[in-house]
């Protein structure tokens, strides 16, 4: 699968630092880490999945103290009789979530074209740290269970986090130009992987004073990051006198950064230039439609690879400590720390196979090829035995060959799709096209669960 156009070699590294100003790095780290502390509260859910269990389950709590009656009575706050219906409905509370995230995505990229990226991310920051702390938190403190209301949270919560990734993805594409594209986007991708160590890092912390104090201090600093974003992002250089992305005339070096990776070898050379997010109501084009995004040069192939990665990708997101803490016996805490290490594999290997890409100038190759080692690293970690340090070396290996390609398709890859010369006219297409490639893999792995 390779994408449409010719390629041209450029002073990637050049480009990039000689356009890099403060605001560059404050709107790369506001974006990073305001995605960071959504997956954050998103990997709440799967550190805690066995403390939910047992509350949910009282049998599995008392199972060494005398058996209280009438059974019903004692039992009557508790949804399931056993450890195995909660942990099927854990699996649907998941499913639940993928789903209408997924339709959340492709409406929010839409919304993200066409509002203030600004307002809307802090907007879907703030809103779902509520709905995160209604669940896990205030439910418990008020003894209060209840299956529809789980699953009506849950939905709501997929269709406000959603907001996150088109926004932050689109504003970024309006900062960072071609110029080490792979290398920049590789590097900022890592903020998933970042948000679910630290989500992993503070439920391990507080879990030991009850699982909902886990979901209290992610939704708190969730919370507080909404209010950041909301007074310090900027979307657009526009927004601080800076020239857009392309508008430099004066520089040739920044006219061939500047041009995407799908471009036309045919077209005019005047043309090229353009930006994502133009704040400038004056001449400000109309946002591309979501059936024009569709039918955009590969983003459709993009989107259904991208859905049999994040299958894999968020079935080890989702479980992967349920899954250590019940096969080899180990403490959730332990399990929730040993966790971490498949996702610094897929830091350094979204860096990595980003900036390889950029040396290459072809994303395709290096994707294929990370694929094919991780069928063989996934076979190794099937078979792992019961040792911390053998699982998390397979685990980071893992996570290296699956969360390198799957960080690079969902933001380098979004960002190539979202400028390419076929909607330079119509330039607001970048979150559009995220939503759509995202949205599709999020389709995926709900099916997955």
């Amino acid at each position: 699968m390779a994408l449409p156009g010719s390629l041209r070699r450029q002073p990637a590294n050049r480009g990039l630092v000689s356009h890099c100003t403060h605001h560059h790095i404050v709107v790369f780290l506001l974006t990073f880490f305001s995605y960071s502390l959504l997956h954050a509260s998103r990997k709440t859910f799967s550190n805690v999945k066995v403390s939910i269990s047992s509350q949910w389950t009282p049998s599995c709590l008392n199972s060494t103290a005398p058996e209280l009656r009438p059974y019903e009575l004692w039992n009557s706050s508790h949804l399931f009789p056993n450890a195995e219906e909660a942990t099927l409905f854990l699996g649907t509370l998941d499913t639940i979530f993928l789903f209408s995230y997924a339709v959340g995505l492709f409406v929010s990229g839409i919304v993200g074209d066409r509002l203030n990226l600004r307002w809307v991310l802090s907007f879907g920051m703030c809103s779902s740290a509520l709905v995160v702390f209604f669940f896990g938190t205030l439910t418990e403190w008020l003894h209060f269970y209840n299956k529809w209301f789980y699953c009506c949270l849950w939905v709501v919560n997929g269709l406000l986090q959603s907001t996150g990734w088109p926004c932050v993805v689109a504003v970024m594409g309006n900062w960072f130009g071609k110029a080490g594209r792979g290398f920049v986007f590789g590097l900022w991708s890592a903020c998933a992987s970042v948000g679910n160590i630290l989500g992993a890092f503070l439920a391990s912390c507080v879990l030991r004073y009850g699982y909902e104090y886990a979901f209290l201090v992610t939704a708190s600093v969730q919370f507080a990051g909404g209010l950041i974003v909301f007074f310090g992002l900027l979307t657009s250089p526009k927004e601080v006198g800076l020239p857009e992305l392309g508008a430099d005339e004066d520089e040739s070096v920044e006219e061939d950064a500047n041009r995407p990776l799908m471009g036309d070898d045919d077209a005019d050379d005047d043309d090229r230039n353009y930006s994502i997010q133009a704040t400038d109501t004056d001449n400000q084009p109309k946002a591309i439609g979501f059936f024009q995004a569709c039918c955009l040069p590969g983003v459709v192939l993009y989107s259904l690879a991208y859905a049999c990665l994040k299958l894999v990708n968020y079935s080890f997101f989702f479980w992967l400590p349920f899954y250590l803490s019940n096969n080899f016996g180990w403490k959730e805490a332990e399990a929730d720390q040993l966790s971490i290490w498949y996702d610094v594999g897929g830091i350094i290997g979204g860096t990595i196979q980003g900036l390889i890409s950029d040396v290459l100038q072809k994303r395709a190759p290096v994707l294929a090829i990370s694929l094919l080692f991780a069928v063989g690293s996934l076979f190794g970690y099937s078979r792992s035995p019961n040792s911390k340090p053998i699982n998390a070396v397979i685990m980071a290996i893992t996570g290296f060959f699956i969360g390198g390609p799957s960080n690079m398709i969902s933001s380098a890859i979004s960002a190539d799709l979202g400028r390419q010369e076929l909607v330079k006219g119509s330039s607001e297409a970048l979150a559009t096209v995220t939503g759509i490639v995202d949205g599709t893999g999020s389709i995926g792995a709900a099916v997955g669960q």
